[in-house]
């Protein structure tokens, strides 16, 4: 395995994560999730990745169970806040009140004393930046977090908080965890160039684009039964961004050239993320034990060049940055 820093930060994660969306509490039971767990740890993975929304707090308890008899000093653990919890005006969003509320819930679920990495999961337009800030602050100097970052967030945002950040004397974001799969390159365009100049590290995710990248969609075909694409309660995103005739061919392409590489679709569609220095780890989804021992071996894929070019060709990058 291979650790890299976040950013310009100290903290090392291993450059291949796993991650909770999906898969562990809620697609996967507690033994199935233990044996994904200590799969990537004996792997040499170090950062686990989860958010308090997955499954509603089941993400976290059941991770929490799995990791309390680990050693903490190896572990990178983050989490995010920002969506709704419940109900309540004040159940959602980053402001001081959610924030801290969500921070001890997840700690809790957790079993846990502090979080490396605190995420703002999205952008709040309805609380001053001022406030998130200072409430992530708040939280450093009581031990809760060491670092804290956003997901999405267009790119405004994130100077204005680093200029804010700056002047309040308050410790600025260290990482960002953007959507980059060969299907979604816009952070290339304009986030990593900001980015890299700020000294943020980048923990993605998607790199599969939810399956998509796989080679297992066939063109023709609808998804076959036991697939994400097939299950209306996991297949909005790969819905919504990825399903077309032209992905799955393009994806067939992806495969073939794999093959050449002795390398898996996904192998190479991980490996492919990795090759960027702005890149400090690629969160994987794998929801059996195969997929991720099939993942893990990502690392070991070195990309020639002519496959870099053959890939530009067939997944172009994007003519212009994606306004959100």
């Amino acid at each position: 395995m291979e650790y890299r820093k976040i950013g310009k930060w100290g903290l090392k994660v291993s450059c291949l994560g796993l991650g909770t969306y999906l898969t562990i509490g809620l697609r996967c039971d507690e033994q199935q999730s233990y044996s994904l767990v200590k799969t990537a740890y004996d792997a040499g993975v170090n950062y686990f990745d989860t958010a308090n929304a997955y499954a509603q707090g089941q993400a976290e308890i059941f991770l929490g169970k799995i990791l309390k008899d680990f050693p903490r000093s190896s572990l990178v653990i983050l989490t995010k806040v920002w969506a709704p919890m419940g109900s309540g005006a004040n159940d959602r969003g980053l402001s001081a009140k959610h924030i801290r509320e969500q921070c001890h819930a997840s700690l809790k679920r957790l079993q846990m004393d502090y979080l490396d990495i605190y995420l703002c999961h999205r952008a709040d337009p309805e609380t001053p930046l001022e406030e998130t800030i200072l409430t992530m602050e708040d939280l450093a100097r009581q031990g809760k977090i060491l670092y804290w970052g956003i997901s999405e967030w267009p790119i405004p945002f994130i100077l204005q908080a680093q200029f804010l950040a700056e002047k309040l004397g308050a410790r600025q974001m260290a990482v960002s965890q953007p959507r980059y799969n060969l299907l979604y390159r816009y952070p290339e365009k304009e986030l990593f160039p900001v980015t890299r100049q700020l000294g943020l590290g980048h923990v993605t995710f998607s790199p599969l684009a939810h399956g998509m990248l796989t080679g297992k969609y066939l063109p023709g075909q609808t998804p076959a039964a036991d697939t994400r694409a097939a299950d209306p309660e996991t297949n909005a995103v790969i819905m919504k961004m990825y399903w077309t005739e032209e992905n799955k061919q393009k994806a067939q392409e992806l495969k073939k050239i794999a093959k050449e590489l002795g390398a898996t679709a996904a192998q190479l569609a991980i490996a492919w993320c990795l090759r960027r220095e702005e890149v400090s780890s690629v969160i994987l989804g794998a929801r059996t034990v195969e997929q991720l021992k099939d993942n893990l071996r990502a690392v070991e894929i070195k990309i020639p060049e002519p496959i870099l070019k053959k890939l530009d060709n067939i997944f172009p990058p994007p003519a212009a940055p994606n306004i959100v």
